[in-house]
C-alpha cells in the first residue's frame, strides 16, 4: 500500500506557515491539513553546535503545539538554518541584514540543515538533512536586485533557491535540493513510511 493510502486513516498536521513546505508536501501527494497557527519562541542554547540547532528547534516547535494530538494524528514540525563558517544565519530582520547575509554567502559554499520532528500521541522522531550549496560571486547590483525584487526576509540565509537567485547564482548542490527549499521531502516520506509500518 502506498503512503498516501496509509495516511487516509491518519491526520497529517503540518505546523508551518511556509508556502514552500506546503507545496512540497502537496507535490509528494501526501494528504495533510495545516495545524492551527501558534507561537513558539525560537531560542536555543548558545553552546549548541550549529548543525544541531534546527533539530532542537523542530522539537521545540513540536512541544509548543498547544492542542493535544488525537489518536491517528501525526504532527510535522520543521526548521531550516543556513550555516556559514560555523555560524547560524537566521532570517534577516531588514533589507540591510539581507544584503549583508548575501554578501557573506556569495562566492563560497555554505551548509543548509533542516530538522524535522514527527510526533504522534505515543511517540516522537526527530531527524535532519544536510546540503552543501555553492553560490557564485555576486555584484552589489545583483544582490540589491534580488533583495528588492524577492524580499527574502522570511527565509533563512536571506534567499530562496526556488527564486531568481537559485536560477542565476547557485553553481551546485551536494544533497537534497528540497532540503535547501525548506523540507527534505524524500526523507520525510521515508520516515513517515517507518512510522506507519
Amino acid at each position: 500500500m502506498l503512503l498516501h493510502e496509509k495516511l487516509r486513516t491518519h491526520r497529517l498536521l503540518l505546523a508551518s506557515q511556509s508556502p514552500r513546505r506546503r507545496e512540497l508536501i502537496a507535490g509528494c501527494g501526501l494528504p495533510h491539513v495545516l495545524a492551527p497557527k501558534y507561537e513558539c519562541e525560537e531560542r536555543y542554547p548558545d553552546d549548541l553546535p550549529a548543525e544541531e540547532v534546527p533539530l532542537y528547534l523542530s522539537r521545540l516547535k513540536s512541544e509548543a503545539c498547544p492542542e493535544p494530538l488525537a489518536a491517528g494524528d501525526i504532527l510535522l514540525t520543521a526548521d531550516t538554518v543556513v550555516i556559514a563558517a560555523g555560524e547560524v544565519l537566521g532570517k534577516p530582520h531588514d533589507r540591510a541584514g539581507a544584503v549583508a547575509m548575501l554578501r557573506r554567502l556569495a562566492g563560497r559554499s555554505h551548509t543548509v540543515v533542516t530538522g524535522v520532528t514527527l510526533r504522534t500521541p505515543a511517540r516522537s522522531r526527530t531527524f535532519g538533512a544536510r546540503s552543501e550549496v555553492w553560490l557564485r560571486p555576486l555584484s552589489d547590483e545583483e544582490i540589491a536586485y534580488y533583495v528588492d525584487t524577492c524580499r527574502p526576509y522570511d527565509k533563512a540565509g536571506a534567499y530562496g533557491i526556488q527564486e531568481w537567485i537559485g536560477y542565476a547564482a547557485i553553481e551546485r548542490i551536494e544533497g537534497s535540493f528540497y532540503n535547501v527549499m525548506g523540507l527534505p521531502i524524500q526523507k520525510v516520506y521515508v520516515e513517515l513510511e517507518k512510522l506507519l509500518a
